[in-house]
């Protein structure tokens, strides 16, 4: 064989080593990347491990997050009663036991709304009831005074006190004359617990104003905030809350308020006994010469002093209050008055009507304890009780003392027509009995039930008025 033979058979050997080379490297080139690529997909592969873990880990974290809150928002739950007094009024038969109705009307209220609660939100379990009724007691004694509910407006004071002593989440508000008093009050506490999670559902017992209805027409937009919401009816709400009634949860509670208004129309038993004569047997506390009666023409004004003559006149044909005991005093008619004597109101020059009164002189222990008593102002101050359904005592037989007490803790409720009363043997009290003489404010300051007007009157008498 040539050595070209041998030359060209190494090339051919040698052209076979580089392609097995050139293959070699190739598959170590690819091995490498496949390596590389692995390790990456490890890498991604123990990130997304991690990632997915931490994910779960803080996913566990919200839970019992949310699982601590949901108990916090559950430790307190409670609802609120929110009661406009114009459209809510609870039954006669509740109002006349004074404050014995106010604790009952408080415990059936709280009754029928946890009955509410329980039937429509089982979910809330035991939740504390925060009960606020925002009322002008002027306007509701004038009232219920007028519509014949009852002849003694403070028994509305004590009714309210034993609502307010009931619960201690109670409160029967006293908002005064202003417009809208009452739903300015209900705005502004709605909205404070509209979005309070403790406070679970809110009861609203609406008068049928115009100032609700822009609210709740506002809320109906956000439904989970409309189902936060039931509406009490006590009078028939009108046309325009009538409407919305049925967009939100609605109840009646009849054993408890009103289904309609007072009727306010002045009773014929008002005329009746202002027409017969009445018992006026109180002695004044400081007595002092009667003035002669005049009437509220200009050419019959005349002052104290210069009627002295003619009253002395007339008290000496009268019988001494001096010839009964005061332990064996007794409550019995006076006769009518004859045209010699005719009745009077007592004024001072202002024109304002100035009743006699001393009721620091009474000590507080026998003032308090008249008061328990619950006697009837129009049995034994008035000689006679128009209402038959009268839950005060009429059957003691009072001292000339305990008399006296009676006049002066009659006097401590305001009259409703205040220092232009005309009525001479009006009961109630014409001027604030805790102020003095020129100052415009007394003890109870901004809470008193007297006006303003009422306070700091001028008490010299220099002229009366004939009735």
């Amino acid at each position: 064989m040539s050595a070209r033979s041998y030359f060209e058979r190494y090339q051919q050997l040698n052209s076979i080593e580089q392609k097995k080379d050139t293959l070699i490297e190739e598959l170590i080139q690819r091995v490498t990347e496949l390596e590389r690529a692995y390790q990456q997909e490890q890498l991604d592969h123990e990130r997304e491990k991690r990632f997915n873990r931490d994910i779960q880990l803080h996913e566990m974290e919200l839970m019992e997050q949310l699982s601590r809150t949901k108990a916090v928002m559950n430790r307190e739950p409670f609802i609120v009663v929110l009661l406009d007094g114009d459209g809510i009024i609870f039954r006669d038969d509740l109002l006349q036991l004074g404050e014995e109705g106010g604790r009952k009307a408080a415990t059936e209220l709280s009754f029928a709304v946890e009955d509410y609660v329980s039937d429509n939100f089982p979910s809330i379990v035991s939740p504390k009831i925060i009960t606020k009724m925002y009322v002008n007691m002027k306007a509701l004694c004038d009232a219920c005074v007028r519509g014949g509910v009852t002849t003694d407006p403070s028994i509305l004071d004590e009714f309210a006190r034993g609502f307010n002593g009931s619960f201690s989440l109670f409160d029967l508000i006293d908002v005064g004359s202003g417009k809208n008093a009452a739903y300015d009050k209900i705005k502004d506490t709605f909205k404070l617990h509209l979005y309070n999670c403790h406070c679970h559902q809110i009861f609203l017992g609406l008068s049928d104003e115009s100032p609700y209805l822009h609210a709740l027409e506002e809320i109906l937009a956000d439904m989970d905030l409309s189902g936060r919401i039931s509406l009490i009816e006590g009078i028939p709400f009108g046309q325009d809350l009538e409407s919305l009634k049925t967009q939100y949860r609605s109840t009646k509670f009849p054993d408890i308020f009103r289904d309609s208004k007072l009727n306010t129309v002045w009773p014929q038993w008002k005329a009746a006994v202002a027409t017969k004569p009445r018992s006026l047997l109180t002695p004044s506390p400081n007595p002092s010469p009667h003035v002669a009666p005049l009437s509220r023409t200009p050419s019959n004004i005349t002052t104290a002093t210069t009627a002295t003559t003619a009253s002395n006149s007339a008290a000496a044909s009268s019988t001494p209050a001096s010839s009964h005991s005061s332990d064996d005093f007794q409550l019995v008619r006076s006769k009518p008055a004859s045209s010699s004597r005719p009745k009077i109101v007592e004024r001072n020059k202002y024109g304002q009507r100035v009743d006699r009164l001393d009721i620091q002189s009474i000590p507080r222990e026998e003032m308090n304890r008249i008061k328990k008593l619950k006697l009837c102002n129009y049995h034994f101050l008035q000689g006679e009780c128009p209402n038959e359904n009268c839950h005060h005592d009429h059957s003691r037989k009072l001292t000339k003392a305990e008399l006296h007490t009676l006049t002066a803790v009659a006097r401590m409720t305001p009259c409703r027509y205040g220092l232009e009363c005309d009525d001479p043997e009006c009961m109630y009290g014409h001027r604030c009995p805790q102020s003095e003489v020129g100052r415009k404010d007394c003890y109870w300051g901004s809470s008193c039930r007297f006006n303003t007007a009422a306070h700091g009157i001028d008490t010299n008498i220099v002229k009366v008025t004939k009735v």
